[in-house]
């Protein structure tokens, strides 16, 4: 098991959580003030219009709950848009629906980064579902004197690996989709060049909240290599 107290997590952990602190307050802020400026058109109608400049007219748009919930969704090609951004005529809006709109051109051109993240899913899923039990009995049984033990604690490591390769893998496809989200939005005039500033903050903290979440990943990754890889040579 991860103990809370144990020093040696917050000597990996630290340094990522105090970078997904700071990228969470800055992705508040800049959206905060990016969906006060108005812009020409809404979240829905951006997306709109650059799915079909890119011929990608049977790519519905939906309305989805909650905030921050916007994503592509490449099993059933639907773009879903978050209540803040759908209806709302906002640099924020715009700047998130273009987004969005670039993970689908992504999958209609065969992106490989997305095709490879895509390819990732299902053993990312897994992982995260069950790395950490796993990792957690192989302690049991080694704890109790099993061989077994050992071996299952790498098997969880490795599956928790599985989330890591998929963020970092992950990482290429948002700062892509986020590129051809700002050359989009200005080849197609819904924003100037002179505000393209609101949308860049926007875009651009929100990057960063990959980032440190791909850190996160990382960090825990080698916690477990380093805690508990050991468990495996000593039984």
């Amino acid at each position: 098991m991860i103990f809370p107290f144990d020093p040696l997590y917050f000597v990996f952990l630290a340094p990522a959580l105090l970078l997904a602190m700071w990228a969470q307050g800055r992705v508040r802020a800049t959206y905060a003030a990016a969906s006060q400026v108005r812009a020409p058109i809404t979240g829905r109608g951006a997306a709109r219009m650059i799915l079909d400049a890119a011929g990608l007219h049977e790519v519905p748009i939906e309305p989805v709950q909650g905030q921050m919930t916007d994503h592509y969704d490449p099993g059933h090609r639907v773009l879903r848009l978050s209540e803040g951004v759908y209806n709302q005529p906002s640099m924020a809006a715009v700047g998130i629906a273009a987004h969005e709109a670039g993970h689908a051109i992504q999958h209609a051109q065969n992106y490989a980064p997305l095709m490879l993240r895509n390819l990732a899913v299902p053993a990312a899923q897994f992982g995260g579902s069950f790395g950490m039990g796993i990792l957690f009995l192989g302690l049991l049984l080694a704890q109790g004197g099993s061989g077994l033990g050992g071996l299952l604690c790498l098997a969880g490591i490795a599956l928790f690996g599985a989330v890591v390769v998929f963020q970092v893998i992950n990482l290429p496809v948002e700062f892509d989709a986020s590129r051809r989200a700002k050359q989009e939005l200005v080849s197609h005039q819904i924003v100037s060049p002179e505000e393209m500033g609101h949308v860049n903050g926007v875009l651009n903290a929100a990057a960063w909240t990959y980032v440190a979440g791909t850190l996160q990943s990382v960090a825990m990754l080698l916690y477990l290599l380093t805690r508990f890889g050991g468990h495996s040579r000593s039984d």
